[in-house]
């Protein structure tokens, strides 16, 4: 446990409502509490995906626009793609069944230092093996991990709130491989957010702890830099891919291979 770090979840005011949420859950530095109404989210055909903001206590945290960029960028085109499986994805300034609102409330940023030292130590000795595969793995250095915490929630066409979901999640020394990067923990974590969050509004059920499903070509297709199911999506970047994989790998900063957003035509 001395190898993870640890963000409380706290109500910041983001949501319509925190009613409707269910008790605290999780373990090893990940909480997390819940709604989801399954029975209307099964009626949804169209999705859009308001970017993702932060609240002034995590944008304080991390100095540059386009490290917090970064981050929010990860986490909404991972969200898009998955959502795309099951649902229509519209761009923002279209109207839609559904709308997805995130807001990063904390962020605890990654050592860079400690992250290059972790980096030294671990190549040669493991690199290769898949950082999302639970404890295995060479041990990165345990101090100077990140962090991040997320509140976000899906309203229908008449604001109404359908899901919700407070997350967070502390970087761990077996897990989470250390990247030369403020936000190179909350890049990864990110994803890991938008692959709950994503779970419950595809099976409007919580997630399971461990997701074991094969991936649709949608999802390999975007992990690979390709275009997405869905051009909404672009308006968040494309995947770097395999680049990115041996990158990451490497300890390299996300900024150098992540792929910027395209401008989408007016609609």
């Amino acid at each position: 446990m001395a190898g993870c770090t640890s963000i409380p979840l706290a109500e910041s005011g983001t949501l319509t409502s925190y009613a409707n949420l269910s008790p605290q859950k999780g373990k090893f530095g990940k909480k997390r509490r819940l709604y989801v109404d399954g029975q209307q989210l099964a009626q949804i055909k169209t999705v859009r995906i308001i970017p993702t903001s932060f609240s002034f206590n995590a944008a304080s945290r991390i100095k540059l626009q386009a490290d917090r960029d970064l981050v929010s960028d990860a986490l909404d085109r991972a969200l898009c793609v998955a959502l795309s499986d099951k649902y229509e994805l519209v761009p923002a300034s279209q109207r839609a069944d559904l709308t997805i609102r995130s807001v990063v409330t904390d962020i605890v940023p990654t050592n860079k230092g400690v992250a290059a030292a972790a980096t030294v130590a671990s190549v040669g000795g493991g690199f290769m093996i898949p950082s999302d595969i639970p404890l295995v793995g060479i041990p990165r250095i345990p101090i100077g991990l990140g962090g991040l915490a997320v509140e976000a929630e899906a309203t229908d066409s008449s604001n109404v709130q359908r899901a919700a979901m407070m997350w967070s999640r502390g970087a761990n020394f077996l897990q989470d491989k250390p990247r030369y990067s403020e936000v190179g923990d909350a890049y990864g974590l990110a994803t890991k957010f938008a692959s709950d969050f994503s779970q419950t509004l595809i099976t409007g059920k919580e997630p399971k702890m461990l997701d074991i499903t094969i991936p649709s070509r949608n999802r390999v297709q975007s992990w690979l830099g390709g275009k997405p199911k869905y051009a909404a999506c672009d308006a968040f970047g494309r995947a770097p891919g395999l680049v990115g994989k041996v990158a990451g790998n490497y300890g390299l900063p996300p900024q150098w291979t992540d792929k910027k957003p395209k401008t989408l035509p007016a609609q």
